[in-house]
């Protein structure tokens, strides 16, 4: 069946809510308008108020109210309207969601899923179109993992719900409307990379609303005679570096891009960790294609803010210029 990533997310969710009682749904405006972007539409008519629960306009509120339900045995799921409404809850976050598990010595699980809209592209303005992945990347006791598709986006949220570890859900905004499809089979190990297409000259490492970029960079690249293989990282935290490294071994290059800004962003991680266990069989440094390093810009600028295919293949070419 060929869905909309909404849609899949929308399903995913329904699934959850319907297979354990003890798991919420809860954000601002989630309920009675389904959300922003439609993500839980149609929930709190299904399964109440009591379980689809609109909040008032307040992260730390929505975040910290969702420790405490996971203390007494709930599995919320929070909902950040827009990635840039995220940062009042860091201090819940990053002070007390991350860190109560080890602080108790693994007695304490909190299984709480943050869902948060991510990235550009929408013609939005700035608190709307944030990457802030590598903040939570950053902070241990976090899983942060992204979705690049309708089946990702099912499998892996009802996944989030399920784990007893604190989840950063981030979902590309841009792509919500993208359709394909879904189906009910065996998912894939949720912090395992995949390797989307194969190749023998490069490695090109993507995630979230970057992914369908690549996979374009790499058809292009194919029509002059290169083969560029496309990976889709799926987790960022835990890193799965094994298929990483498998694959620069052969292709000898790699490249990373994502819409965040290229100082400290998770590039700059993926990009040490590959240059110091596979220094030997690089044929050239690892590039990055990235935003820029300003605030996001306004709409009428995004275009050429945001990194796309023309500046994925500018960086093939310097790649393969080594």
């Amino acid at each position: 069946m060929s869905i909309s990533m909404v849609k899949a997310l929308n399903n995913g969710l329904r699934k959850a809510l319907a297979d354990d009682p003890k798991v919420l749904l809860m954000g601002e405006d989630i309920g009675r308008l389904g959300g922003v972007f439609r993500v839980t539409d149609g929930l709190q008519k299904e399964f109440g108020s009591l379980r689809v629960i609109d909040t008032p306009l307040g992260e730390a509120g929505i975040v910290g109210s969702a420790i405490g339900l996971a203390l007494r045995g709930y599995r919320p799921v929070c909902e950040i309207q827009f990635d840039g409404f995220v940062y009042p809850a860091v201090n819940q976050i990053i002070s007390q969601l991350a860190k109560l598990r080890h602080r108790s010595g693994g007695v304490i699980t909190l299984p709480v899923v943050i869902r948060i809209p991510f990235g550009g592209g929408i013609g939005s303005i700035e608190h709307h179109s944030e990457s802030p992945e590598a903040y939570f990347a950053h902070t241990p006791g976090l899983k942060v993992v992204t979705c690049s598709n309708p089946q990702d986006a099912y499998d892996m949220i009802r996944q989030a719900v399920d784990d007893d570890d604190p989840v950063i859900f981030l979902e590309p905004k841009r792509h919500y409307w993208t359709k394909g499809e879904v189906t009910d089979g065996t998912p894939a190990p949720f912090a395992r990379a995949c390797v989307l297409r194969s190749g023998t000259d490069a490695t090109l490492i993507a995630y979230g609303p970057m992914v369908p970029a690549a996979l374009e960079a790499a058809d292009a690249a194919a029509e002059e005679g290169r083969s560029v293989e496309v990976i889709d990282l799926r987790s960022l935290s835990p890193l799965d570096l094994d298929t990483v490294r498998e694959s620069v071994h052969r292709t000898g290059r790699a490249l990373v891009t994502h819409e965040a800004s290229l100082s400290h962003g998770f590039g700059a991680e993926l990009a040490a960790r590959i240059q110091q266990e596979e220094f030997h069989f690089l044929e050239a440094p690892v590039l990055r294609i990235t935003g820029y390093d300003t605030p996001y810009p306004p709409s009428r600028l995004e275009a050429d803010w945001l990194p796309g295919v023309d500046r994925i293949l500018d960086a093939l070419d310097l790649s393969m210029s080594y």
